[in-house]
């Protein structure tokens, strides 16, 4: 039997369009495409994304769905007479431990605490996870900042006097967020007897949520969490230099970038499998969250910071649908690697991802924890209110407005007691 060439060429036709059909689909859903026809441009604060056949995709000559920052809020605390320093009655000591995002909780509770006592705060030194890890203060925090921004509500000394015996301090634990009436009843009894007291705080809770149970907010805690913590200017101008790099490949973006909190070693820790309230997941993977930009409208275009310590290959999925993804080790100056980068200690790393963290113009938690709250905290002070927690997004496209944190969408951050 012969064969008919009309159908050979049909069916060569039809293969061919089938390809190029599927080719299209996936070049729209993972680059910005110029968007023609009738398609439903949606304003996004400054910028377009276009819904067309239940894809999004940024509009041409857009940037893709990037809110602006907000200066609204401003520091509504002030220091009354009565939050004035006192003649000390003896001295608070503590350590800063487990990265920055505990050394905000661990310096307020200290500093409300020497405040409430009338003594004297010692310069804390930091340690990190690992036995050994210590480093003095001045290694990686402003000790002049610290000492002035506190003098009008205690007095600040770098040393303990040798004259006090370490026997002669009691080391006493207290929960973070410690509230004036519980340093009265449980602190002051032991502080009276022992003269000195070591202070180690624990997290009975990671979320920094407002409670009606909190009442008014005390503006010396506020002054310790938001007016006494910054980097000395050595870390301060890498993590600057780093912003800027990442700024450098944000062109089309007007300089914007995202910073996401990914790090492997926790997504592959039992808790990071078990689920949350409703069934939702609490932890997101690096395709999870490649997909759940991609929904929102960012293009592949799209500058990302992950806090993932060095690169490994269950990330590379997120770098092919964002080219521009990287870690600190490919956006750090080369003659800042030796002493930042290729030590035992970590202390340096986590600093880094969480002031640059703080400063992006959106923030993606893919792991819950006190990061992300005291991330969120900061942002809030620095008028960032960009932070996208990830979701599972049943349909082809999602609006960012839709997933801001809880913390910002209802204002129930404690950050909100201190800045309005």
């Amino acid at each position: 039997m012969g064969v008919d060439l009309r159908q050979v060429v049909a069916g060569i036709l039809t293969i061919t369009m089938f390809v190029m059909l599927g080719q299209m689909l996936h070049r729209d859903y993972f680059d910005a495409v110029q968007v023609q026809g009738d398609a439903l441009d949606i304003g996004f604060h400054g910028s377009k994304v276009s819904l067309e056949d239940g894809l999004v995709r940024a509009s041409e000559g857009h940037n893709g769905p990037w809110m602006e920052d907000s200066n609204d809020l401003k520091p509504c605390w002030s220091i009354s007479e009565s939050d004035e320093a006192v003649s000390s009655k003896g001295y608070v000591t503590f350590s800063l431990t487990n990265g920055p995002e505990y050394h905000v909780s661990q310096i307020t509770d200290a500093v409300m605490i020497a405040k409430h006592l009338g003594a004297t705060l010692v310069l804390p030194d930091i340690r990190g996870s690992k036995p050994g890890d210590e480093m003095n203060f001045e290694d990686i925090y402003d000790v002049d900042k610290l000492v002035k921004s506190l003098e009008s509500v205690l007095k600040v000394v770098k040393k303990l006097p040798s004259h006090v015996s370490l026997r002669d301090i009691a080391i006493v634990k207290v929960p973070t967020r410690v509230a004036e009436d519980y340093i009265k009843e449980h602190i002051t009894p032991i502080f009276k007897s022992k003269g000195n007291i070591r202070v180690t705080t624990y997290f009975p809770s990671v979320n920094l949520r407002k409670s009606s149970l909190d009442g008014e907010t005390d503006p010396v805690s506020c002054l310790a969490m938001f007016g006494s913590l910054e980097l000395q200017p050595g870390v301060n101008e890498l993590v600057e230099a780093m912003i800027q790099r990442l700024k450098t490949h944000s062109k089309r973006s007007g300089g914007r970038f995202i910073a996401i909190d990914l790090r492997v070693e926790i997504l592959e820790k039992k808790n990071c499998h078990e689920t949350g309230a409703g069934g939702s997941k609490t932890c997101y993977n690096a395709q999870e969250i490649a997909v759940f930009l991609r929904k929102l409208g960012f293009d592949g275009d799209t500058t990302i910071y992950l806090t993932q310590p060095r690169w490994e290959s269950s990330l590379n999925i997120l770098k092919d649908i964002f080219p521009k993804t990287f870690t600190k080790e490919t956006i750090m100056p080369a003659d800042k690697k030796s002493k930042y980068l290729e030590l035992e200690n970590s202390e340096y790393e986590n600093v880094i991802d969480f002031y640059i963290s703080s400063r992006s113009d959106v923030f993606v938690p893919a792991i819950p924890g006190l990061f992300y709250a005291n991330t969120v905290g900061k942002r809030i002070a620095l008028g960032k209110p960009q932070v996208l927690v990830p979701a599972e997004i049943s349909g082809t496209s999602g609006l960012s407005t839709d997933y801001i944190s809880p913390y910002i969408s209802k204002k129930n951050h404690l950050a909100y007691s201190c800045f309005c």
